[in-house]
């Protein structure tokens, strides 16, 4: 039974927490401009509220040029207008936190905008004060690139610049130059931004791209991939050693939580890290003194089936370090929905298990409705990504939330900024909410039992078995024990549970099931049941 040590010791508020992404481009415009924004949120805080989550995290809403959503800083201190104020800000954080209801805001920090001011200033000559805040490399002997490092989406990582005869590195868009993390006044400039959010009263932050800020010193190649395949993105060809992940990142990661210890309501430092299980336990950090979570995006890879996903899960909990919290997401704003991967039945099964695992888990925006990739045509395509190479496209990931049945959904008065992500009303807010057995009914009956079960907040979890296409794992603690079994499989099926006189507490169907269960338990297809048990 695995607990890493830690199942009695989660006495911070984010272990114990749900955290929900909420994209604000797409969540609703509060000003008819047809984009989401900060007043928009405040017209939904009860709906937040409402669901059942603890924590709220902010995509980008910073001055930007916008060429990546936002993505694309070019001033970490200040509302960009599209999105409203400072003002406007600050009453979503009261908003929320007078609900219980805590605020994670984005940090860019591989990256600014080429528009930033320090970018301008460090481009502007070769003797700049700023140059060494970005990384410029003179031309190879051949002319050409410093070296063959891969941009994403596609394309080499370096862009010449005419003006000063030098390279800069940008591992995104050329639009996106990338900082030089190993220049201490960088380092010194995001503290003091870190500070100027944490003073505002934000609840912790997540680090964009976190394992791509430190690059090899010497600027050794990357070495081909060799699991590369035709049909693979261009930038998977070579693999990142050089270009990302470096040992030393753990300084700069020890820094950042220098700056949370300096306040007292527990602030959260969260890793965008997308590595496998067993090397992501690295970004714990010696001691924990790394990431409090190192994002867990593995579940989103697998080959949707209960022996792997037990393995998976087997495998992450025995590499964690002593006294590490897991983590778990299922969906974010660049990966296909849910729903779209998964189709709709196992949806309802993919949530149940996000929100009954042990750790944190972080719902996207509109999972909790079961929404489906949006379409997007090709006279609406927003993402740059998308110009570059049309298989990488995110937009359909994005789209806006629907929140009834009225014109573009009451998400906005106007033509919203990417098509609605579902013109069917039994996809939208006001619909299922009328729905007991809807997908946000499921969601939000198993985010309060999180609630009132310490077994799911903060229990011991161990795994049963994957018979049959069953996967079947304990959730315990002094106080309860509780089985979890969800079938992965859209036919039925009946598993023998390892305890009797279960009591069924919440199903994915809401079917009738006796109060009393023998240790033969029939699933439904596509059914998930969580069961109080006694031995």
């Amino acid at each position: 039974m695995r607990d890493n040590g830690s199942a009695h010791r989660a006495d911070h508020w984010w272990q114990h927490a749900a955290i929900y992404e909420l994209y604000v481009r797409s969540f609703q415009d509060g000003n008819g401009d047809g984009v989401g924004d900060l007043p928009g949120i405040l017209k939904r805080v009860d709906y937040l509220s409402s669901l059942g989550v603890d924590a709220v995290w902010l995509t980008p809403f910073y001055m930007s040029p916008m060429v990546d959503a936002g993505y694309d800083v070019a001033g970490y201190c200040d509302v960009d207008p599209i999105f409203g104020s400072l003002r406007d800000f600050d009453e979503v954080v009261a908003a929320l936190g007078g609900r219980g209801v805590r605020t994670i805001v984005d940090l860019v920090p591989n990256h600014t905008s080429d528009q930033h001011p320090w970018f301008i200033e460090s481009r502007s000559s070769r003797s700049s004060r700023r140059r060494d805040w970005y990384i410029w490399r003179r031309p190879s002997r051949d002319g050409g690139p410093p070296n063959n490092w891969l941009s994403q989406p596609a394309g080499s990582a370096w862009t010449f610049d005419e003006r000063s005869g030098e390279y800069y590195l940008h591992s995104f868009l050329p639009s996106q130059p990338d900082l030089n993390w190993r220049n201490p006044e960088v380092r010194q400039a995001f503290q003091a931004i870190m500070r100027f959010w944490l003073d505002r009263g934000v609840a912790g932050f997540r680090v964009d791209v976190a394992d791509r800020l430190l690059k090899d010193p010497s600027f050794r190649d990357d070495p081909l991939n060799p699991q590369h395949r035709s049909g693979d993105p261009e930038f998977m060809r070579l693999l990142p050693v050089n270009s990302s992940d470096q040992a030393d990142l753990q300084d700069i990661v020890a820094e950042f939580r220098s700056v949370l210890a300096e306040y007292p309501h527990d602030p959260v430092l969260i890793g965008e890290i997308y590595q496998p299980g067993e090397r992501l336990t690295r970004f714990y950090g010696e001691g924990l003194a790394g990431f409090h979570l190192p994002f867990n995006f593995n579940l989103m890879w697998l080959d949707w089936c209960a022996d792997g996903v037990l393995d998976l899960i087997q495998r992450f909990e025995a590499a964690l370090p002593d006294g590490a919290w897991p983590t778990w997401v299922l969906g974010n704003h660049d990966q296909h929905r849910v729903a779209s991967r998964l189709g709709a039945a196992q949806a309802r099964v993919a949530m149940m298990l996000l929100l009954t695992l042990r750790g944190t888990p972080t719902l996207y925006q509109g999972d909790e409705l079961g929404l489906e990739d949006g379409v997007v045509t090709a006279d609406r395509v927003k993402d740059p990504f998308a110009r570059q190479d049309p298989t990488r496209g995110r937009d359909p990931f994005r789209t806006p939330m629907p929140w009834d049945g009225a014109k573009f959904g009451s998400f906005s008065s106007v033509e919203p900024w990417l098509p609605l992500s579902s013109i069917d009303p039994g996809l939208s807010v006001s619909f299922q909410l009328a729905d007991d057995q809807s997908m946000l009914a499921l969601t939000k009956r198993c985010l309060a039992l999180r609630r009132r079960e310490p077994a799911l907040r903060s229990g011991m979890w161990d795994g049963v078995s994957s018979d049959d296409g069953v996967l079947i794992y304990r959730r315990s603690c002094e106080q309860s024990q509780l089985l979890v079994a969800l079938n992965f499989k859209s036919e039925r099926s009946e598993v023998r549970i390892p305890a009797a006189n279960a009591v069924r507490l919440i199903s994915t169907h809401e079917r009738c099931v006796p109060g009393a269960i023998d240790r033969n338990l029939e699933l439904l297809p596509d059914e998930g049941i969580i069961l109080s048990i006694s031995e």
